[in-house]
């Protein structure tokens, strides 16, 4: 009876107390980023290469090429051929019961009037129809039209058939190779593909009774030409377009400015076609981030400028070359690259044979010729930036329990080794879902510039280390489950280490920057 009281107590006190949480902090380290940044990936590809210890930047490109199939393409064509009797008559083995037909067939080019080309590739799809009781014979020569100065000629034969049901022969013929004269049978015309067509019967078969309603068929489609040479008068036709170019990667500037050595690029117009042309930049202009627009003016911006044609031969083609330069002596080229635009505007327009068929329907394109448009920059990447801001925004958001664990403070930690020239000061801004920005953390110390350091014997140029922290204080912690996006701005800038003022600095060959980010965490427990 003893015993049961003093259980009786025990178990009353044991409801009659109210039970605290337990409460404790721990703290914790994790490293989160551990990467190295580098020019070394753009080396790949010829756009940076090294000179004197220091980067140099190559921004050749080809802007514009126009090879011979995007000048002149020959569309399929079919040729079709009907044979009608000219009455009701007998027909013995072998004969011929329609008068040969020689035709010339048109081909649709527009303005452009061809006179002689050859093919690097192509097709004939030959098919014959015949309604007669008998096997026929179609002979098909195509006048003009050779291969290794042998003219096409060819004999096919379709087996018996009805006006119901014809006969029927295919075959399709390669015409790589082939030499093809499109000046008709007159040797004055151009785009005149010409045929020779004849119908027989079978020398061993038998006679036949035919009718006007006995109507053999030809039909010849050429596919797939692919032109190695032509000869003729390509036309006075106008090629012209405006490209718009975005850099979205240019939209992260927010402010500030880029300092560039004296600029010049130079465009080159190579011109690998027997033919004249006039040509005319007609726009380039760039919008940045802010708004701003600049237009390039000067050179020969807007205006037109005359395109030799090439000369020379077939294993002897010399393009003409047209250069046009812009520099900071002629134009604004500085203040164009400098406004750091990330929407590009590009026009351009090209005409050929500007005076009409001067050449008398000689003009020439081979298989080599080509009309290209050459983008050269090539300057030392000497670099001056004043109060760069860039700005880069990341969506998050963290749920943290104030009745269960959750983070007290922290901060995080930036170390970095750097060796390029320019220095930084970081800024992080937390904002909410409408974009407000609730708390603005402002790193502890600038990311040093590497002029600032110590000479590294292993890179060879100086390197600076940094340490900056990012405090996370109690406040900005209490609010960071209505925190959904970080905005991190970063202001940079290229001091001189002797005037402490922005100038353009030489990029050493191989710089990098080292950085490891890592957290240092406070956090309260309760259970």
């Amino acid at each position: 009876m003893k015993r049961l009281t003093v259980l009786l107590l025990l178990s009353l006190m044991a409801f009659a107390c109210k039970k605290e949480k337990t409460v404790w902090e721990s703290d914790w380290a994790a490293p989160l980023i551990n990467d190295t940044l580098s020019l070394a990936n753009l080396t790949n590809d010829s756009t940076l290469s090294e000179s004197s210890g220091f980067y140099e930047l190559d921004l050749t490109r080809t802007l514009f090429n126009l090879k011979v199939s995007d000048f002149v393409a020959i569309p399929d064509t079919t040729i079709i051929e009907n044979f009608v009797p000219a009455g009701a008559f007998n027909v013995n083995p072998g004969g011929t019961f329609s008068q040969p037909a020689s035709d010339g067939h048109v081909i649709n080019l527009d303005e452009i009037q061809l006179k002689h080309i050859i093919l690097k590739a192509g097709y004939i799809d030959v098919r014959v129809e015949n309604p007669l009781g008998t096997t026929t014979v179609f002979n098909v020569q195509l006048p003009g039209t050779a291969k290794n100065g042998v003219p096409f000629s060819n004999q096919y034969a379709a087996p018996p058939g009805t006006q119901a049901n014809p006969g029927v022969a295919e075959e399709s013929i390669d015409l790589a190779g082939y030499e093809i004269d499109l000046t008709g049978s007159s040797g004055g015309d151009f785009n005149v593909l010409q045929s020779l067509i004849s119908v027989s019967t079978d020398v061993n078969g038998p006679a036949v009774f035919v009718t006007p309603s006995d109507v053999t068929k030809v039909e010849a489609t050429f596919r797939d030409v692919e032109i190695s040479y032509a000869r003729g008068y390509f036309g006075n036709r106008v090629v012209a377009d405006t490209s718009d170019l975005n850099l979205d990667v240019m939209n992260a500037v927010a402010s500030g400015m880029i300092d560039l050595p004296n600029t010049s690029i130079t465009f080159k117009i190579e011109n690998g076609i027997k033919v004249s042309a006039e040509g005319t930049i007609t726009i380039a202009e760039n919008v940045n981030n802010t708004g701003s627009l600049v237009q390039l003016t000067g050179g020969q911006m807007g205006s037109s400028f005359n395109i030799d044609p090439a000369t020379g031969t077939w294993d002897a083609l010399n393009p003409s070359v047209k250069t046009i330069n812009f520099n900071s002596s002629n134009s604004n080229i500085e203040d164009y690259i400098e406004n750091l635009g990330a929407k590009h505007k590009l026009g351009y327009k090209l005409q050929m044979n500007p005076w009409g068929n001067v050449s008398g329907g000689y003009d020439e394109l081979f298989e080599t010729s080509k009309l290209r448009i050459l983008m050269e920059a090539n300057m030392p990447l000497n670099i001056g930036v004043d109060q760069l801001v860039l700005r880069d925004t990341f969506d998050v958001q963290i749920n943290q329990d104030p009745d269960k664990t959750r983070i007290k403070s922290g901060e995080l930690i930036l170390q970095a080794s750097n060796g390029f020239p320019i220095s930084g000061s970081i800024k992080l801004h937390l904002r909410n879902e409408a974009g407000t920005v609730l708390h603005t953390i402002a790193g502890s110390s600038e990311l040093a510039s590497g002029l600032f350091g110590n000479y590294s014997a292993e890179h060879g140029f100086s390197v600076a280390n940094s340490e900056i922290r990012f405090v996370l204080s109690e406040e900005v912690l209490n609010d960071i489950n209505d925190v959904y996006s970080i905005v991190v701005e970063s202001t940079f800038n290229s001091l001189d280490p002797n005037t402490g003022v922005s100038a353009q600095m030489s990029i050493p060959f191989g710089a990098f920057l080292a950085v490891k980010l890592k957290t240092k965490l406070t956090s309260e427990n309760k259970f």
